[in-house]
């Protein structure tokens, strides 16, 4: 089965292949460039890019691939959450696609995608459903930071999430007081790399408390108040890259200490990690030593798939066709507050 994925919730547009589990084809167009005039993403400029990305990328994704229309079985993208103008752009491509073609149309939820998206791996990348077992996922990205238990494949129970501000969401603002361009995030823990963590103790929200939810807003409040107050410590190289560290291992320690909680709490044997913020270098240490501490096992999510891309709607999506039964061509609209729970079987 050959299934074409779309991709286009947030600044990403993102068309994929995806051929009995292989990823044939992965294309994303970044809009980093646009919005960093802006310092964040606008909506509208997001749209419009969308709107003349997708059909180009997906012709090339066709023709890299060797691929004709008639080719593919299936036609899916995301139907939400996200912006609601980015959403509606490729969802109604999608529909399009697929009415114009006539083939079977799935709406894909983007968190869903998100938990699948460890389990692609390999050279050339596929998804390894054989290996999937019970576990806990931490989703972690600009807007969404997120604990999901996974008793089994297609089963989940969003177990907490972000009360206020995403971890993403916190190294960028962090990032935007401390004078680093957009996006700031990455750069963030490029500098922190060479930085002391311990220079500075910023809060660490929530880290004791019995739930599993996240709160990052007042961390964020700390830094701008220890920025305001103390304005010296930015003004040489050094305490730039102390201060990064500091920020960053704040928000590591709860992002990690949480998800290997939840995971021994629930008694479940494997963590993974998806979403743009995993691709955090200390995320990812940290994790795998607390893992490796506890006994448990860890995927993360390769880079290239842990960001916004189709690869992982596509092949989430050719899990759930069938190809002896048509699937209804759906006639819904997006949702961009398109709940999780609602897409449990």
């Amino acid at each position: 089965m050959i299934v074409l994925g779309i991709e286009s919730s947030c600044d990403e547009t993102s068309v994929a292949l995806v051929h009995d589990g292989l990823i044939r084809g992965n294309l994303v167009s970044s809009q980093i460039r646009l919005h960093a005039e802006y310092g964040g993403v606008v909506p509208e400029l997001a749209t419009r890019a969308h709107l003349q990305n997708l059909l180009p990328l997906a012709r090339l994704a066709l023709t890299e691939a060797g691929l004709l229309p008639g080719d593919i079985d299936g036609i899916a993208a995301t139907r939400g959450p996200g912006l609601p103008s980015a959403l509606m752009v490729g969802w109604r491509f999608a529909q399009s696609v697929a009415f114009v073609w006539q083939k079977p149309c799935l709406a894909i939820h983007h968190h869903e995608a998100h938990l699948y998206s460890p389990w692609i791996d390999g050279d050339p990348p596929r998804a390894l459903w054989e290996e999937f077992e019970p576990n806990v996922s931490l989703i972690v990205s600009g807007g969404h930071t997120m604990l999901v238990e996974l008793p089994e494949e297609g089963r989940h129970r969003v177990l907490g999430g972000t009360v206020d501000d995403a971890a993403g969401e916190c190294f960028d603002k962090a990032a935007k007081l401390i004078g680093l361009p957009y996006p700031g995030g990455p750069m963030l823990d490029r500098l922190a790399e060479e930085g002391n963590p311990e220079a500075h103790h910023f809060p660490r929200p929530m880290l004791h408390e019995a739930h599993h939810d996240f709160s990052f807003s007042g961390l964020k409040t700390a830094v701008r108040y220890c920025l305001r107050d103390h304005p010296e410590l930015l003004e040489d190289a050094r305490g730039l890259r102390d201060f990064c560290a500091s920020v960053r291992a704040a928000i590591v320690e709860v992002l990690v200490r949480k998800t290997v909680r939840a995971a021994l709490q629930t008694g479940r044997p494997c963590v993974t990690a998806s979403g743009g913020v995993t691709c955090n270098r200390a995320l990812r240490r940290e994790l795998a030593r607390a893992c490796e501490q506890a006994g448990l096992r860890l995927r993360l999510a390769r880079p290239e798939f842990a960001t916004d891309n189709a690869a992982m709607v596509a092949v989430l999506a050719e899990r759930r066709l069938q190809p002896s039964r048509e699937t209804p061509f759906p006639e819904q609209e997006s949702d961009p507050g398109w709940s999780l729970e609602q897409t449990s079987a």
